[in-house]
């Protein structure tokens, strides 16, 4: 039989070296020593800032939709607005303004629906979701490199979409199930 492992105890960050700076993330290289066996290992982090989804729903209860391109696939995709928050910006706020660009449609008030760590293995930030009811369409401002098509479906649909793989975004796979939370 085998010895029982001691219990885990966090790791500490004895070094860290900036690699890359993309402007919307940075990359660095880590060397973390384990709090259980105080060996010494080499990680790599992704340091972004804070994003937002949005769940925004008109007065007739659908879902506002864009369809974007996503360099990472190489394809557009299917998805809720969203973006990040700006330096010193409230993600409340920074959803209401992700919202009125990419989309045009307009909302009052934010409600928080919870928080996920995109990808914690690599990255230390959150993507917050937020609901916007009875939204009201008005002209959209995207950003100059976003090409984004904007559509609506009955909320009920969007499980829909997502079993049969036409919203693939696993941030907004999160925030359509922290909704139904």
């Amino acid at each position: 039989m085998e010895a029982p492992r001691p219990p885990l105890l966090p790791f500490v960050t004895v070094a860290r070296e900036p690699l890359l700076d993309a402007r919307v993330f940075r990359v660095e290289r880590l060397r973390r020593r384990s709090g259980r066996t105080g060996r010494e290992h080499e990680y790599f982090h992704i340091a972004a800032g804070s994003w937002v989804n949005v769940v925004a729903l008109t007065k007739a209860g659908e879902l506002v939709l864009v369809r974007q391109e996503r360099h990472g696939v190489e394809a557009t995709t299917l998805e809720i607005p969203g973006g990040m928050v700006d330096e010193g910006e409230d993600p409340a706020q920074a959803a209401l303004r992700e919202l009125s660009e990419e989309t045009g449609y307009v909302g009052r008030v934010a409600e928080p629906l919870g928080w996920v760590h995109p990808n914690p293995a690599l990255q230390a930030n959150r993507c917050y979701t937020f609901l916007v009811r009875d939204v009201e369409a008005g002209p959209a401002h995207p950003d100059e490199e976003e090409d984004i098509e904007v559509s609506t479906v009955p909320l009920a649909h969007a499980r829909e979409l997502v079993r049969r793989g036409e919203i693939t975004h696993a941030l907004v796979v999160a925030a359509l199930y922290l909704l139904d939370a």
